[in-house]
């Protein structure tokens, strides 16, 4: 019987969180427990169902072909598109986003990641009014007040309260909760409001115009609110402004409540304005929640790549990025797009119904360790190894702290990175091919 390996301080590679205290237990090549990691990320790290070999629809079945195969499907696919999409990137390494930027190049596609469909709005509110960010560690170290607007960690980051911010001790936290106060601002009640020492419901859809007030309270101009804004009482809303000039290190953390609901942007926007006027008071700081572990990184890549964070466009020799045109549900809601390459996110799942159908009707390739929903409209499914369980690589905290994924168990997949190149190269090998026809 072989004796178990211990892996200590391993990243838990799935949400933005990316805890990097988790102490993994390896026996007969095969991860045997996740310790410290919360349900969520113990599920990943310990594997479940995968997608065992790569498949091509023939005579509409998917039936298993080599990965060769797979590769020359694919690029035959890009090859014959006028305009390529691929989407995704937000579960994978920075390593393999950078081998696809190089291959949306070649083959003048349209990159863009799920930031699209998530903090999309967030990344354009900070290009223009700045972030006054800070790292979740100081956060945990100093913030004695922290607000929660239209996000739920609880369920969707359920280690965030306990390793950085309302329940951590930190240097100067040492008393935890109980030093700290905790605001949530959300539509309805959910379970991080109920950790919390004061709930502000407001009415869906008001959140710019709640932020609005909060910023003429901060300025000393609250004579001239309504008694009501958004579902919230003027005296409420006093209160909460007090709070938050009291504070001594206060920090905001906004999720898809706030870059989703009417205002899209213009929300972030003026949550940054409201961050940037209580700093003229205190210390204040902002932390999008980000959600899947490395969509922060996708952006970081494609930014110092391209110059744009997401839906940068190839197609004309050079990047474009316009944000409603290039976006990923965009080109397909105008049947813009007439090939997708879908990697480490399940486009079939999240996309409005009407992009979705779109997808289904152009020929898709997947590259993903598991099965979900867009497996079932893809022309090429091309399993790969789990970065950060079966493969290292580079991802970025929900704060944009790089850290380094670490390999934990062997697979016989190749990793995104390797697949990429295999298509990469078959790319080159069929337009040298088609080239020399033609001559």
């Amino acid at each position: 019987m072989s004796e178990a390996t211990i892996i200590k301080d391993a990243i838990c590679s799935f949400c933005g969180c990316l805890c990097d205290d988790i102490i993994v237990e390896v026996e007969g090549g095969k991860v045997q427990r996740a310790r410290h990691a919360c349900p969520l990320g113990s599920s990943k790290i310990m594997g479940h169902g995968r997608i065992e070999s790569p498949m091509i629809r023939k005579d509409g079945e998917l039936v298993e072909s080599s990965f060769q195969e797979a590769y020359d499907r694919s690029a035959q696919i890009l090859l014959q598109a006028n305009k390529p999409l691929m989407y995704g990137w937000a579960s994978t390494s920075c390593e393999a986003a950078e081998k696809g930027i190089l291959l949306a190049e070649e083959v003048g596609a349209v990159i863009d990641s799920t930031a699209t469909v998530c903090h999309g709005p967030s990344v354009i509110g900070i290009e223009e009014k700045g972030l006054p960010g800070a790292t979740l560690g100081q956060v945990k170290n100093r913030a004695d007040t922290i607000i929660f607007w239209g996000c739920n960690p609880a369920e969707a980051h359920p280690r965030h309260f306990r390793r950085y911010s309302s329940n951590s001790i930190g240097r100067f936290t040492p008393q935890g909760r109980e030093g700290r106060k905790i605001i949530v601002v959300d539509v309805r009640a959910t379970r991080t409001s109920r950790n919390a020492d004061k709930f502000v419901r407001i009415d869906p859809g008001c959140d710019y115009e709640v932020i609005s007030a909060l910023r003429m309270l901060v300025a000393g101009k609250g004579d001239i609110l309504p008694e009501r804004v958004g579902g919230v009482l003027k005296a409420d809303l006093a209160e909460l402004a007090a709070m938050l000039k009291a504070a001594r290190f206060g920090a905001l953390f906004f999720g898809l409540g706030l870059t989703h609901s009417r205002g899209r942007y213009k929300n972030i926007d003026n949550a940054l304005s409201l961050v940037a006027e209580l700093n003229q008071h205190t210390k204040f700081v902002v932390l999008p929640m980000r959600g899947h572990y490395n969509v922060g990184g996708i952006g970081q890549t494609l930014a110092w790549s391209s110059g744009y964070p997401m839906s940068v466009d190839f197609t004309r020799g050079m990047p474009y990025f316009n944000p409603g045109e290039t976006a990923a549900c965009d080109l397909l809601a105008r049947k813009d797009t007439d090939a997708a390459l879908i990697i480490a996110a399940d486009a079939a799942s999240n996309f409005p119904r009407a992009t979705a159908e779109a997808l289904a009707n152009i020929p898709v390739i997947q590259i993903d360790p598991y099965e979900n929903p867009t497996t079932l409209l893809s022309d090429v499914v091309i399993p790969c190894a789990i970065a950060g369980v079966e493969v290292e690589g580079t991802a970025y905290r929900m704060d944009g702290l790089a850290l380094r994924l670490r390999k934990m168990v062997d697979s016989s997949l190749p990793s995104d990175e390797e697949i990429l190149m295999g298509i990469l190269q078959s790319v080159r090998k069929q337009r040298q091919m088609m080239a020399n026809e033609g001559a």
